[in-house]
């Protein structure tokens, strides 16, 4: 159960590391960050549980996976694991009754201050009808459940590493442009993605794409991102007009295009052998990527989230979330470089 703004079913905000871990019954991973400014974040329960601690070691934030984390319930609202358009009626429902106000946060879910409460998805893996554990082509509900004040995007950026306020932030409405209304782009692996050629600077890339600024970038200073010392690295510019986000590396010491991702609701469509790669049902693109390997003896690999791509082009492909669902979203990347 939730008490809004003190509690998480056993974990009461301003506890310490130890009384968590009581209260989890010795669940610890081991791990944990720590960051310059004396914050840190620490799993749980096989990454299950993400606690966030103050500079006083104090419990600020508690963040639930959506796959294999607690159920939590406000009321009669059961806010994780669920289809996200589910979870949003039934929260703004059970707001009105109680005459709290339901905001809307960066990934486009509701945020209620009142609740301490922000919600975001994963994507979802279960039993899939070939008998194996994988990726669906559905997204659940997770949550980040707060302390009273202004902790829920320096509780997020503490988790993710980066300033979540650089993200491009959605309205709450996921829009997919028709396959026939998107440009079609050719790619050469390992070489240039449309117009985009790997190794490119910054303005470079922005000229490519008709001098369009980026709509959001994100980057980090070497000793974390609230700490202003050292060089500030660029790491992505996200071109909303474009549908594309271009990631940067430093192999020589100044930034250089050694990804572009093709947004999966909005990008531009390439092919592999034919076979659309952006804005596709995930299952339906992975099961044409093994089709197409077993019929003409071609490698696969499988990237770190479990999906099978061909071997040769390093190529990452990701999903983008679709209202409950999803559509794959690809990252094409340059030799050696990696996600």
């Amino acid at each position: 159960m939730l008490d809004p703004l003190v509690a998480v079913g056993p974990l009461r905000f301003g506890m310490d590391h130890d009384e968590v871990k009581e209260a989890l019954d010795g669940e610890w991973n081991g791990g944990g960050q720590g960051t310059a400014d004396g914050w840190r974040w620490i799993p749980y329960i096989g990454n299950c549980v993400i606690a966030v601690y103050d500079q006083d070691d104090c419990l600020v934030a508690v963040e639930i996976d959506a796959r294999a984390g607690p159920f939590v319930r406000l009321d009669d609202v059961e806010l994780i694991g669920r289809a996200p358009s589910e979870a949003r009626a039934e929260i703004l429902g059970l707001a009105a009754r109680r005459g709290d106000e339901v905001a809307t946060n960066r990934s486009g879910d509701p945020q209620i201050a009142a609740w301490g409460v922000s919600m975001s998805t994963a994507q979802e893996w279960g039993q899939l009808l070939e008998g194996h554990v994988g990726r669906k082509d559905t997204v659940i509900t997770s949550a980040l459940f707060t302390a009273p004040g202004d902790a829920d995007d320096t509780a997020a950026s503490v988790i993710k590493g980066y300033d979540v306020r650089d993200l491009v932030a959605n309205p709450g409405a996921w829009p997919v442009t028709p396959d026939h209304e998107r440009p079609h782009w050719d790619w050469n692996p390992l070489e240039y993605v449309g117009p985009l050629r790997f190794g490119m600077s910054p303005h470079q890339v922005a000229a490519a794409l008709g001098g369009q600024l980026p709509a959001g970038r994100t980057g980090a200073f070497p000793f974390w991102f609230w700490k202003e010392s050292g060089q500030w690295s660029l790491h992505n510019d996200h071109f909303e007009h474009a549908g594309v986000t271009a990631h940067y590396w430093y192999p020589e010491g100044v930034p250089e295009l050694g990804a572009v991702t093709v947004h999966g609701r909005t990008g531009p469509q390439l092919r592999y052998e034919g076979i659309p790669l952006v804005g596709i049902t995930p299952s339906v693109l992975g099961s044409a990527i093994i089709q197409h390997a077993e019929d003409h003896d071609v490698g696969l690999r499988f990237s770190l989230n479990g999906v099978a791509v061909p071997d040769g082009p390093n190529l990452y492909l990701d999903t983008a979330r679709m209202e409950d669902s999803s559509v794959s979203e690809p990252t094409f990347c340059a030799k050696d470089y990696q996600i």
